[in-house]
């Protein structure tokens, strides 16, 4: 919704916006671009007197001021459908789908096709560093142009439970992955796989679908229909990767059957970012970029705010933030961690379970195998209040053993980690939200005295 804001304002209109605990990076661009932030949903911010409200999907009925906009009979619209509507059917779209990998994938697009001089608008659920923004429109925006977007599968509003990506109408569609998620709006796999059978529906004949060749679901998706071309990767007749070496810097080959196209040096770790990597490559050659520019521009990719990020260092310890929030990312998370920094290093993985999926407790059996390369393992799951958890993250972690620790406070999780570290230790925290600001809270600690004295 901050990206959409964003094109908003670029299109000429006068944005404001209201939401709760709002949190850099997003809340730092709304500022930069001079869009102003209302924090609640109050009712009187009906006086506004906007001529549309465009409605997010964080919107439920008993919302005061949703309430007062049906009470008013006011316009409103939800997000996805007002992108699609007004930005996005004179362009070509390069909609970027799977349960993991939708952020980065869609920002390494964006840049190849930047790169390549095509300068595409986009909307991403993050920043990528070549940007410095999530949202921006084509170069013409009037002019038919290319477009790359997230493409989420999750609900589109409390008026329209269909995913948000049935909206975008996409020419070129990368499936990445499908797996289950999403355990408060999805009872099972099948009822998502659903969802991915109608998104493609909405892709021309005319168009491709760029589709991961190992998940078997999405092998169930296509078997339901496909009105379009299908070209797939992570397999030997598609594109995958070949003569891998990882470490500091990620080494492999680029090839499309038995044809290679070149030798990429990657900043990205792990065997993730690959894939990703891949599916760039293949939805950027579909609209005429050669896989020998989409791979210079990938060796200058900047990565993504929150994937796999370096927050700082003190005192020989290095922080970093990302994103995950579902057993399968948090497990390539720890792994890409693990190839880059080798077997020696310790990893201390900060784990905040506070998506919906994860709050319910559908996942949490898989979170001892998830954790398994990492060293030691802090937990942090609030007891009561709107963020807490309705399962025993202890119960859950057992079989770490003494590995694993589990807070119900911030201040004493951040305590037990500076305890705990040693210079060389590499400390990844892993959230989907603000943490409660732990990673400036673990810097702290680390540079203060006491620890200073522990390490010496």
């Amino acid at each position: 919704m901050g990206g959409l804001a964003l094109l908003g304002r670029a299109a000429g209109h006068r944005v404001t916006g209201c939401d709760t605990n709002v949190y850099p990076p997003m809340s730092d661009q709304l500022a930069a671009a001079g869009i102003d932030l209302i924090e609640g949903f109050d009712a009187q911010q009906m006086a506004l007197r906007p001529d549309l409200y465009v409605i997010g999907n964080v919107v439920s009925r008993g919302n005061p001021l949703m309430e007062a906009i049906l009470d008013a009979g006011a316009p409103f619209v939800s997000g996805p459908q007002w992108v699609g509507e007004q930005l996005l059917r004179r362009h070509w779209v390069l909609a970027v789908a799977g349960t993991h990998g939708k952020t980065t994938a869609s920002s390494m697009l964006a840049w190849i096709l930047d790169f390549a001089g095509l300068k595409p608008g986009f909307l991403i659920g993050g920043v990528p560093a070549n940007f410095g923004v999530s949202a921006r429109p084509p170069a013409h925006a009037d002019e038919p142009g290319f477009f790359v977007i997230e493409a989420d599968e999750y609900d589109t509003a409390f008026f329209d439970k269909r995913s948000k990506f049935v909206h975008y109408f996409p020419r070129t569609a990368v499936l990445n992955n499908l797996e289950y998620d999403h355990a408060d709006i999805f009872p099972d796999l099948a009822a998502i796989e659903t969802q991915f059978h109608h998104l493609v529906r909405c892709v021309a004949r005319t168009g491709k679908l760029i589709v991961n060749g190992t998940a078997a679901a999405l092998d169930r998706v296509l078997a339901r229909g496909a009105w379009s071309a299908i070209e797939r990767f992570d397999v030997a007749e598609g594109w995958h990767a070949t003569s891998v070496e990882e470490g500091a810097r990620h080494r492999f080959d680029i090839a499309f059957g038995t044809r290679t196209f070149g030798r990429i040096n990657f900043p990205e770790a792990g065997a993730h970012n690959r894939s990703n990597a891949l599916a760039a490559i293949a939805a950027a050659r579909n609209v005429g970029v050669a896989p020998e520019v989409a791979i210079e521009a990938l060796e200058r990719f900047g990565g993504v705010k929150r994937r796999l990020e370096t927050w700082g260092q003190r005192r020989g310890v290095t922080v970093y933030d990302d994103f995950a929030h579902h057993p399968t990312a948090i497990a390539t998370t720890v792994a890409g961690l693990r190839r880059r920094v080798g077997s020696a290093a310790r990893i201390l993985a900060i784990l905040e379970p506070r998506s919906n999926t994860m709050k319910l407790g559908s996942m949490k059996a898989q979170l001892p195998d998830s954790l398994r390369e990492a060293d030691l393992v802090f937990c942090y799951g609030a007891r009561e209040g709107k963020g807490s958890l309705g399962w025993e993250p202890a119960e859950a972690l057992a079989p770490l053993g003494t590995r694993a620790a589990c807070f119900d406070r911030i201040d004493r999780l951040v305590d037990a980690v500076a305890e705990a570290a040693r210079p060389g230790d590499h400390l990844l925290v892993m959230s989907n939200g603000g943490f409660g600001g732990v990673h400036q809270k673990l810097l702290d600690a680390l540079a203060a005295d006491g620890h200073a004295a522990r390490t010496a």
